[in-house]
Formats: C-alpha cells, sequence, structure tokens
C-alpha cells in the first residue's frame, strides 16, 4: 500500500508526498508532530501537516536565514533564535566562531525529535555555545533583559504557537532586545500565496526600524517554492555587508557574497506587494 501526505494550502492548491515510511508521530502540547521518510527529499519534519524541513533543500533556507544577517553585522556575539527547534539555523551560526547562541522554541518535542531522527540537524544544539529555552518566544522578547545583536525568528507557518510571531507587538518586543546598532530576519512565507502578509510585515517593520528589507530564495520543498524574508534594522545596511565569508571552503552549499547581493533584487510583482498592491 503506498503512503501519500497530502500538504493542503488552499482551497485549489496541495502538494502530495510519496512517503517511503512514518519514522515517528504525536500530538505535542502544541501541535501535532511527525518524521517521516520522503521517496525524494529524505526524512522530513512535519508539523500540523505542513512540511517544515527536508534533508534534501534545508540547507538553502537555513544559511539563507542565518548568514544574510550575519554577514551584514561587523561583530556579531550574540544571537538569539526564536523557533528554529530543529537545530539548522542555529547549526548556521554556528559557523561562526565568536557567537554564542541563545534558542528560545516553545515546544520542546520538536528539539528532543530532531535530535533523535534528524541528527544533521539536532545535534547543533549540543554545542556549549548554544542555551536552549523552552518558552514562547512572544513572552521571552517582553521579559529577558539580555541584548542581542542579532534576531532570527525562524517560525514555523502562522498558525497554531506561530500566529502571534507575525505580529507588530511581537516585532516591538524584537527591537526592545536588539542593542543600539541590532538588527533582526524573520521568514515571511510565500510571496505568491501569502502577499498580505507579507506587505503587513514589511509595513510594520518599516514602522519601526530605519531600515527593512525583504530578501528572496527558492526552497523546493515549500508551497510554491519561492520564499521570503523580512531583514530590518537599526543600523547596518544589507546591501553593504560589514563581513565576507572566511571560513573554510566548502562551509556553504548556497550563501555566497554574490548571492547576498543578487537575493535583495526583487522582481516588479514582489516590489507591488510590499506597496500593499496584490
Amino acid at each position: 500500500m503506498e503512503l501519500w501526505l497530502i500538504e493542503e494550502h488552499t482551497p485549489g492548491y496541495s502538494v502530495n508526498w510519496k512517503i517511503k515510511q512514518t519514522i515517528h508521530t504525536e500530538k505535542t502540547a502544541f501541535q501535532h508532530l511527525a518524521v517521516v521518510e520522503t521517496v525524494d527529499f529524505g526524512r522530513a519534519l512535519i508539523l500540523d501537516g505542513i512540511v517544515q524541513v527536508t534533508q534534501t533543500d534545508e540547507f538553502i533556507y537555513h544559511e539563507m536565514i542565518a548568514h544574510v544577517p550575519l554577514f551584514t553585522h561587523p561583530n556579531p556575539q550574540n544571537v538569539l533564535v526564536i523557533g528554529g527547534g530543529d537545530g539548522g539555523t542555529v547549526r548556521e551560526i554556528l559557523k561562526h566562531p565568536q557567537v554564542q547562541v541563545d534558542l528560545v522554541e516553545i515546544d520542546a518535542r520538536v528539539i528532543e525529535n530532531c535530535r533523535r531522527f534528524l541528527p544533521e540537524l539536532g545535534q547543533a544544539l549540543e554545542d556549549p555555545r548554544v542555551q536552549i529555552v523552552v518558552a514562547d518566544g512572544i513572552e521571552y522578547v517582553k521579559q529577558t533583559e539580555k541584548r542581542y545583536d542579532i534576531v532570527i525568528i525562524d517560525s514555523s507557518d502562522p498558525i497554531g504557537p506561530a500566529t502571534g510571531l507575525f505580529s507588530q507587538e511581537f516585532y516591538q518586543g524584537v527591537y526592545r532586545v536588539l542593542k543600539a546598532d541590532g538588527l533582526m530576519v524573520a521568514q515571511t512565507e510565500s510571496p505568491i500565496f501569502n502577499k498580505e502578509l507579507l506587505s503587513g510585515v514589511y509595513a510594520d517593520l518599516q514602522e519601526l526600524f530605519p531600515l527593512a528589507y525583504v530578501y528572496l530564495t527558492c526552497v523546493p520543498s515549500y508551497i510554491a517554492g519561492f520564499w521570503t524574508f523580512s531583514l530590518a534594522s537599526k543600523k547596518y545596511d544589507p546591501l553593504q555587508p560589514a563581513r565576507k565569508p572566511s571560513l573554510a571552503e566548502g562551509a556553504f552549499r548556497y550563501y555566497t557574497p554574490e548571492i547576498h547581493h543578487a537575493t535583495f533584487v526583487l522582481p516588479p510583482f514582489v516590489q507591488k506587494v510590499l506597496k500593499g498592491n496584490s
């Protein structure tokens, strides 16, 4: 009997994944979690029926959410990651040897299952430079007294526990915990299927920060493949990154200084979305 995961995105659009085997499923305190082996993308983490990461293409997403802000900043030392319990973003951040990372993840079961079933991601969370806080990221940025050079919001889709991570109130909290020259980046979904969300986030960040940008990449396992990140900065301009990679050759599979610049070149239809026009 063939196994298929049907990932429904809209009343008119769904994606079908052929599954070799279901490795693990459970209902956590916050969401339904599954780890499956797909035919084409290897192991995948599924939350509430939506693919979050796959072994085949996770490096694209994680390199782009991490290294664009990290190379924009001249001397990042303290980074906060909200979400990202799979460990992939933390893995990329740790390629910068001077950085300490705080990971705030609401669902401890995501961390535990990725450590067990996706170790190429989850093992990064065992690094001594990483402090894990199991908590609501929204409340964390309201209450913590720590200050960060960079905040990375590696959230799941805007359903369930991640809904509040796309609000202006939350971004105000992020602004509060950033140092005077800090910057943030958030994944902001598809420019095709999430136009209102993207334009709303961009407008909120423009109100709060002197510099706000959207940049693009392609993650084949995500809805329609085309994906956005929104970066907001108190001081440093990502179009003029302060540093270039000096890491061992082969440390990156996707990110390059040339891609860093190119990723901010937006097609006209995305520019129109950011102006609030669909």
